[in-house]
């Protein structure tokens, strides 16, 4: 009897025994397993990044320079299109900011695209053609609606898309290119909400359902490319034969929009300290003449 029950507790404990090691083991296993495992993020992250000589370039930064070059060859034409159609003038006025801002931004992103030896696309995607579609078939108070709602909602997406490289890049050219993109952007969702037509429930609603976008095919790695050339914008196909005319570009912008100056110092001359003195002993000398001619 007392070989069986031994042997029960033998066993019994060895199970417990057992059961706490596999799950120390188990506890321990993620710990040195993804250390060194191939596949992670940041094992991801390095071996899509290059190195250049303005510092690491990651493939999100190649996918935010492209994006910000698609968003320049189909929002330019759309905001030459505002100004000739739209029936208000906040519309109008709009219209005149994308164009300034994205002539601005395609300079730059052509600039810094070429000194890291990435190609750029030369035609909107096929969804931008869509949206350009969807304006040449507006006409009147239905195309200032159109053209409010579908700008407003492209620019609130590439907005996230800013913020996210402008937090997150360890390149030089691509964290400048952040900079003014946020503040173009941001200019242009401003702009387009003035015109009191932006359905921010719609907006919402968007948000809420969507799917994170897939990504746009990166630019080449870096290496010897021509610069890249001066986008040709896809003019909408018009309603009628007669209704839609041609856009160009217009002439790229050479520097930044102006800042404000700063105020300026008086050009009148300050007054020395010698000339001080004389006035003030001439003052005396007055008092003085006075004081002798009372006596």
């Amino acid at each position: 009897m007392r070989s069986i029950n031994s042997r029960r507790l033998f066993s019994g404990t060895g199970l417990i025994v057992t059961g706490l090691a596999a799950t120390l083991v188990a506890m321990i296993f993620p710990i040195w397993s993804y250390s060194d495992r191939s596949g992670t993020g940041v094992d991801t992250l390095n071996a899509q990044t290059l190195s250049t000589r303005y510092g690491p370039l990651s493939a999100l930064d190649r996918e935010f320079v492209t994006k910000v070059r698609l968003a320049g060859l189909w929002e330019l034409p759309a905001g030459q299109q505002a100004g000739e159609r739209g029936t208000t003038q906040a519309v109008k006025t709009a219209g005149q900011h994308l164009v300034e801002g994205h002539t601005f931004l395609d300079e730059r992103v052509r600039e810094v695209a070429s000194r890291l030896g990435l190609q750029l696309p030369n035609q909107p995607n096929e969804q931008q053609q869509a949206w350009l579609g969807t304006l040449s078939a507006a006409r009147g108070e239905e195309y200032d609606v159109q053209f409010a709602n579908i700008l407003r909602k492209a620019h609130g997406k590439v907005f996230g898309l800013v913020a996210q490289v402008r937090a997150s890049t360890r390149n030089s050219l691509v964290r400048d290119l952040a900079d003014d993109a946020n503040t173009t952007v941001l200019d242009h969702i401003t702009v387009l909400e003035a015109t009191g037509l932006v359905d921010f429930d719609a907006l919402a609603r968007d948000a809420a359902t969507a799917s994170p976008p897939p990504l746009t095919n990166s630019p080449a790695p870096p290496g010897p490319t021509d610069s890249p050339s001066p986008p040709v914008p896809v003019s909408p196909s018009p309603a009628s034969p007669s209704s839609s005319p041609t856009y160009t570009l217009p002439p790229p912008a050479t520097s930044r929009p102006p800042e404000d100056d700063e105020p300026k110092e008086s050009n009148e001359p300050k007054k020395s300290e010698s000339s001080k003195g004389e006035s003030s002993k001439g003052g005396d000398n007055g008092g003085d003449k006075s004081e002798d001619k009372k006596s």
